[in-house]
């Protein structure tokens, strides 16, 4: 049987934010497997930050994409061809396939996924996923938050800082979120159960983070960088500890207009650990990680929320609405 694919390739190197006509959508026949492949046809398309670093040619802990690439990203979907005998049609896989409709692999870095009835599929794009394992990864081995510490995180209302604060709770800690407008921040006090959020866009930033962290500061995980990061310096207890996940404030800004931080010597003057981390590099403790992830999100412990956006046709247009942080939890494109 044959099909007929749909990518979105990339198609010119932004300087400054990413524009729609970055992206180009194309049309093609899947070609037949071969002997050792299967092909895949993908349900849901996750959509991170990360994807526009790899729009540029900047110097950075991954390969650059090449114009007329397509567009990288983890997607989840089911084997509908077989002639690999690891998989059959039906099986669930966790693979990355990028920004299209169907992906043949032989077998190599994919993930068979269990299958449950309760369980959607975008689930292992998120609360057990590269997202989730993301903020278990970076606060367990980095934050290492002990009871009693106030814990804060920049895009608190993103699926990597959403689970920060709710594990930073289970921790026994103080989690004050940091997020864009009062909806956000209502969602993450009212809903994730932090303590308190900062609405940055409020205008009074410095005045609202220590009023929020009457203690000071003890973890930072941060996800955002820019005027955020120095309000935060301020804020830091000896021996403080910043987990460097993301800069997201500053990937769409030209060299000459990103932000210059002011505070850096609150580094040196409070002793702060300040480390940065690919979760990939962390592979070992992924196992551990997903088991209780997996059991916190079973319980009811672990909440999560996603932004589905319909469509491949649709994905640059989300793509550009994460960046500037129009999402709720989780940014997903549904493929099928």
């Amino acid at each position: 049987m044959s099909y007929k694919n749909k990518q979105v390739l990339f198609a010119n190197r932004p300087h400054g934010w990413v524009q729609e006509s970055d992206f180009k959508i194309v049309e093609n026949d899947v070609p037949a497997i071969k002997d050792g492949e299967l092909l895949v046809k993908n349900l849901y398309l996750s959509l991170d930050p990360y994807m526009r670093g790899r729009m540029s040619n900047a110097k950075s802990y991954a390969t650059g994409m090449q114009i007329g690439d397509v567009m990288v990203g983890g997607t989840v979907g089911t084997v509908i061809e077989s002639r690999n005998p690891e998989y059959k049609e039906g099986d669930l896989v966790l693979g990355y396939f990028g920004w299209q409709l169907y992906g043949v692999s032989n077998g190599r870095g994919l993930n068979k996924l269990p299958q449950h009835e309760s369980v959607s599929p975008s689930l292992y794009l998120n609360a057990l996923g590269m997202p989730a394992i993301t903020a278990w990864v970076g606060l367990s081995q980095i934050g290492d938050p002990k009871p009693g510490e106030t814990v804060v995180v920049s895009a608190a209302s993103g699926a990597v800082g959403s689970i920060v604060g709710q594990l930073a709770k289970l921790k026994g800690c103080r989690a004050v979120g940091i997020a864009g407008g009062k909806a956000k921040c209502d969602y993450v006090v009212n809903e994730l159960g932090f303590d308190a959020c900062v609405d940055y866009k409020a205008g009074h930033l410095k005045e609202d983070l220590a009023e929020a962290t009457p203690d000071g500061i003890d973890v930072y995980f941060e996800n955002v960088g820019g005027e955020i990061l120095d309000a935060v310096l301020e804020r830091l207890n000896a021996f403080a500890r910043i987990p460097l996940c993301g800069f997201v404030s500053q990937y769409n800004v030209t060299s000459s207009d990103s932000y210059c931080v002011k505070n850096f010597a609150a580094l040196l003057t409070n002793r702060v650990k300040l480390q940065g981390f690919i979760v990939g590099e962390f592979a070992e403790l992924w196992s551990q990680a997903l088991q209780e992830l997996g059991d916190l999100v079973m319980s009811g412990q672990l909440k999560y929320r996603e932004s589905v956006a319909d469509g491949l046709d649709n994905a640059p247009k989300a793509f550009i609405g994460m960046l500037k942080g129009e999402n709720f939890g989780k940014q997903l494109v549904k493929l099928a």
